[in-house]
């Protein structure tokens, strides 16, 4: 030990551990395992202990609390000066921690899947998180699965655009026919096709109408030939050659085994053609009246047919039919629960320690708020809590900070391009790798 001499004196440095005089309360050199949830200073909102997915999560959860205080302990100076606040707020802020780390890991995995789950389950949650117990989908924590991907938002937006299109999709098409009057132009469609819809339940759009909108999609006045066949230079019917065998085809018809969409494209073609080249009739839609051209005469058609859509509430569900109107719709109906305290790992536990120490230490600096300075004989000693507070702030920010940088670079996007990426420097290497001789 040094020690300073003046003539005969001799002066040792001053022990610092003053007793406080601001609080009688301070943090002891450990935590208590019989305290982290007691009866008479529960935790908060004890997530970990009453929803704990086994004994051992409990005890695990319970012993990273207990181990929390003898790191508060040390990281803020306990061995030389009394630290103002209690081990059960040090349990809050690790519970607070871990309820944090789930927080921004959920919403990392939710930028993740919530294109590939739209329309599915979701739930109803309690005033903890988690999803009640009568739920299927209660305790399988979803937010550590992997789902199935697919391009759903796509696919639906896709089915839309294929029934503009006229190649698919699931909005109902309905066609629906009224007899021409000679020298009658103008006809109230709706009038027509509502009329027809309440008149029978034979009718595919019986009781769908009402005064709902209807859009026209087609009017003609032949029915659509079900198929096209194109035939070879003998000709189709009574054709030169096996007839017990061809049919109607001739002899040299060819056959291609080709896709489905491409039959439809030259389907949708060849009508379009015929229409096109062989009809001399329009028509025009104002308001509600479809007005025909040239008017109705004796020995023009006698029956027109349209088809037609019917607007139906987005919001509502179809009767009998799966089109996910209920179900998962954004981020916050994700069936997410917290994180089970079993399921964070190493990483995770080291960035709940750090940021329930940083709220540790805000808490001391706001306890040492409360009083500026305190009295000493012939002096008065300034607290340095507001201090505390300010980079017990910044150091909660910073891991904030830290924590969604780490997850953004993880995504499941970015972990595609990483791949992409690996995969053109492997092929660049190669490329200058010049190919092995085989030696025998």
């Amino acid at each position: 030990m040094i020690r300073l001499c003046q003539g005969d004196k001799r002066m040792a440095y001053p022990t610092l551990a003053p007793s406080s005089t601001t609080s009688v309360s301070r943090l002891p050199v450990t935590g208590n395992v019989d305290n982290v949830n007691s009866s008479d200073n529960p935790l908060p909102y004890g997530v970990y202990i009453d929803h704990a997915s086994s004994h051992h999560a409990l005890q695990g959860f319970v012993t990273g609390a207990v181990d929390q205080v003898s790191y508060v302990y040390k990281k803020l100076g306990g061995d030389v000066l009394d630290i103002e606040i209690t081990e059960y707020q040090v349990y809050a802020a690790y519970e607070e921690a871990c309820l944090e780390y789930s927080y921004l890991v959920n919403v990392h995995q939710a930028k993740n899947v919530l294109g590939s789950v739209l329309g599915a389950s979701t739930g109803s949650f309690d005033n903890d998180g988690q999803l009640s117990g009568s739920h299927s989908l209660s305790g399988s924590n979803i937010a550590l699965r992997y789902p199935k991907y697919s391009f759903d938002y796509a696919l639906r937006v896709g089915e839309k655009v294929s029934t503009e299109a006229g190649i698919g999709g699931s909005t109902p098409i309905y066609s629906a026919s009224f007899d021409a009057i000679v020298d009658q132009q103008d006809y109230d469609l709706q009038e027509l096709i509502s009329g027809s819809a309440a008149l029978s339940s034979s009718f595919p759009y019986f009781e769908k109408v009402g005064d709902k909108r209807v859009t026209i999609r087609k009017v003609y006045y032949k029915t659509p030939n079900a198929m096209w066949r194109f035939y070879g230079y003998y000709g189709g019917l009574n054709t030169v050659g096996n007839l017990s065998y061809y049919g109607q085809y001739a002899d040299d018809s060819t056959f291609e085994v080709i896709p489905t969409w491409q039959n439809k494209s030259q389907a949708m073609a060849f009508e379009d053609a015929i229409y096109t080249r062989t009809s001399h009739f329009s028509y025009e839609i104002k308001d509600n009246n479809l007005r025909l051209f040239p008017k109705p005469y004796r020995g023009g058609p006698e029956q027109y047919w349209v088809e037609f859509t019917v607007e139906t509430d987005p919001w509502t569900e179809e009767a009998g039919k799966e089109d996910g109107g209920k179900g998962v719709n954004n981020m916050n109906t994700l069936p997410f629960e917290n994180i089970p305290y079993d399921s964070i790992n190493s990483i995770g536990k080291q960035w709940i320690r750090r940021f329930a120490l940083a709220l540790s230490k805000e808490m001391l600096g706001l306890v040492r708020s409360k009083f500026a300075t305190i009295p000493i004989p012939n002096e008065n000693v300034t607290l340095n809590g507001p201090s505390l507070v300010s980079e017990a702030k910044e150091e909660q920010g910073a891991l904030r900070e830290e924590l969604k940088t780490v997850l953004d670079e993880l995504t499941y996007e970015k972990l595609a391009e990483k791949d992409s990426n690996i995969s053109d420097s492997a092929q660049n290497v190669l490329r200058n790798i010049p190919p092995s001789l085989y030696v025998g």
